[in-house]
């Protein structure tokens, strides 16, 4: 008797969350429809489709809707989210093909291409009839394809770049050592210049001591070769040498001073003289 009670029980428990499960899903439905009813107006509908989501985790078609929505708003990174719970929750091949067919759009719009390539295969998975899905993966393998050019040729340019940069490196480090080894040898120079200016310096110095000497030495000699009548003594002054015609006048001066003097004698001798008298008688 206990026993049949408890099943009863059970099985009013188990029609009871059937019926509040059903009736919640009608309820997200409903939420759903709304929101697909109000899909001109982007904002309403996607607070339908939110609420939808919310109160059934298991109802993918609310979390698809909302992605779509946000998709076409350009709001991308968020869009990405929803669409990769629905495709998550979806157990509907339509539902999923749909789902990941938006995600493989997502990735072109965000370049990654390689992405995008195994999205759109996932959604012909679901449904390999789609030719829209099939364009978009060859438009997907060919912008992988420009890409991974771009890439390569990027990669020479940085390549060739580089190469460039360390040879005008190399370059730059060789003309720095000669720059500095050509300043050492200046340096030298300088120095070298600088000794030999130094001992240019003293000899001529030495030579002017040398010159001074042999002028000493020599005047010395014309000192001691000077005859004695030519050596005046000390502190008289040296007389003055007279030219040739002063010595004449000179001369002719003292002889007319003798002939003065000679005359002045011989008069006196004539005046001394004893003059004889005859006598007249």
């Amino acid at each position: 008797m206990v026993s049949k009670m408890r099943k009863q029980l059970l099985f009013h428990i188990v029609v009871l969350i059937g019926l509040l499960a059903n009736g919640q899903r009608l309820e997200v439905e409903k939420l759903n429809n709304s929101g697909i009813d109000k899909i001109s107006a982007p904002t309403k509908a996607e607070q339908l489709f939110r609420k939808a989501s919310a109160i059934d985790t298991t109802f993918a078609e609310a979390p698809y809707n909302l992605g779509t929505t946000l998709y076409q708003e350009n709001h991308i990174e968020e869009a990405f989210g929803h669409l990769k719970e629905a495709a998550n929750r979806s157990s509907q091949p339509d539902l999923s093909h749909k789902a990941f067919h938006n995600i493989g759009n997502v990735y072109m719009q965000k370049e990654e291409y390689d992405n995008a390539i195994e999205a759109y295969k996932q959604a012909l998975r679901n449904d390999p009839t789609d030719e829209e899905t099939r364009y978009n993966l060859a438009l997907a393998k060919k912008k992988k394809e420009e890409q991974q050019q771009e890439q390569n040729q990027d990669q020479d340019q940085q390549d060739q770049q580089d190469q460039q940069d360390q040879q005008e490196n190399e370059e730059n480090e060789e003309n720095d050592q000669e720059d500095k080894e050509g300043n050492q040898e200046k340096e030298g120079d300088q120095g070298g210049s600088k000794e030999k200016e130094k001992e240019s310096e003293e000899e001529k110095g030495d030579g002017s001591e040398k010159e001074e000497q042999k002028k000493g030495q020599g005047d010395q000699k014309r000192e001691q070769g000077k005859r004695p009548e030519d050596k005046q003594p000390q502190g008289n002054p040296k007389p003055q040498e007279l030219s040739k015609q002063q010595i004449e006048n000179l001369l002719q001066a003292l002889q007319n001073e003798e002939n003065k003097v000679q005359e002045k004698m011989n008069a006196k001798k004539v005046q001394g003289r004893k003059l004889k008298v005859e006598k007249d008688w």
